[in-house]
């Protein structure tokens, strides 16, 4: 039978980038690589469409990790994400279970709960993995579908999918379409007990079609990002239990003004700081956040163009804890200073100076 090797390279994403909260993500350069190798398929026809080519499952994926998080990450194909993920494509596509021989090496670059896009990183990662394997040859678009099946707000997967900066969006869809994109996750991607048989979630629910557009925006190549990355994790879901459920319309005008402006801004050579700073301002997320990260109201409004030449501007990334500022030089400086100012609240940091990752995820084929 024949051995089929590939590479799935994914990237870091920071979303939100000031105004534009649940809306705008950019890639970064942090990787997740999956180095997979397995036994082809014997036919790349749907069991569904034969019954009788129905088998018994082959022994379990082998998974290795090195890397950020080798030591919380689950080894067990049915309980690691990236590997439930690719199992749910899988079987909305006609393939039961992991073709044999399956074995994974991920090396991972991205810290777990920093505000860096580890969770949505490793969901694309899945859903790239289960195209592979399946061979099935899906378009971005449908990619995409079933990303937002998992991770359901748009910005950290799709930047991470497509690279670059991006603005998207989840579609209005048909009452019945919009059913089955909001099914729980727990029927999606179904937790596995130790007496699970092997028509554990078979039938998973398949995504409707076209849940999520986006726009790649432009951006200026001289424009690089500082992560200042807090050594504690922050969850997704602390970061946003502390938001309201209703704003104030001034404070929604305050985003959409700045939002709409940066989006261009940012893709303009040379880079305004003057205008881009304004334009990274946030009333809808970070101040409320603040709570949560000791020093950030302090390192936001300390580091400006006036104090550092070379910023641009600087906002929470993602959901937090790390900071990201944008900047064409002076980047030690600005990381240092925000160093400093962490240190005074008690926090201890890393920075790193990372580019922009224009070509989004990859999958390269071996021997």
């Amino acid at each position: 039978m024949t051995t089929r090797k590939f590479t799935i390279k994914v990237p870091a994403t920071s979303a939100n980038i000031g105004p534009g909260f649940d809306v705008v993500g950019l890639s970064l350069s942090l990787t997740l690589t999956l180095t997979v190798s397995h036994t082809q398929f014997t036919s790349p026809q749907s069991v569904e469409s034969h019954p009788s080519s129905r088998t018994s499952p082959p022994s379990p994926p082998k998974i290795s990790y090195s890397g950020e998080g080798a030591d919380e990450v689950p080894l067990d194909a049915y309980k690691n994400l990236t590997t439930r993920v690719a199992l749910y494509v899988l079987r909305c596509n006609g393939r039961p279970h992991f073709p044999a021989e399956l074995t994974i090496h991920v090396h991972n670059e991205i810290p777990f709960g920093r505000g860096l896009g580890s969770s949505g990183a490793a969901v694309i990662a899945g859903v790239l993995l289960g195209d592979a394997l399946g061979e099935f040859k899906l378009s971005t678009s449908r990619l995409l579908d079933y990303a937002l099946m998992v991770e359901r707000h748009p910005d950290n997967v799709t930047a991470a999918l497509v690279g670059g900066f991006v603005g998207s969006y989840l579609r209005e869809l048909s009452r019945e379409a919009t059913e089955a994109a909001s099914v729980p996750l727990a029927e999606v991607l179904p937790e596995y007990p130790p007496d699970a048989g092997e028509a554990w979630g078979q039938d998973p629910p398949s995504p409707p079609e076209g849940i999520g557009h986006y726009v790649r925006f432009k951006w200026a190549p001289e424009i690089r990002a500082v992560a200042i990355i807090p050594q504690f994790e922050l969850s997704t879901a602390k970061a946003r239990d502390v938001l309201p459920l209703a704003y104030t319309r001034k404070d929604l005008v305050f985003n959409l003004q700045r939002l709409a402006v940066l989006t261009t801004a940012l893709g303009q050579s040379p880079p305004d700081p003057d205008l881009i700073y304004e334009a990274m301002k946030d009333r809808v997320h970070q101040p409320y956040r603040k709570s949560l990260i000791p020093g950030l109201p302090e390192v936001l409004s300390s580091i400006t163009p006036a104090s550092h030449p070379g910023l641009l501007g600087i906002c929470l990334s993602g959901a937090g804890p790390t900071i990201l500022a944008l900047a064409t030089s002076g980047f030690e400086a600005i990381a240092l200073s925000a160093k400093e100012v962490f240190k005074e609240a008690g926090v201890e940091v890393k920075w790193q100076l990372l580019t922009i990752a224009s070509g989004g995820s990859s999958v390269a084929y071996g021997e």
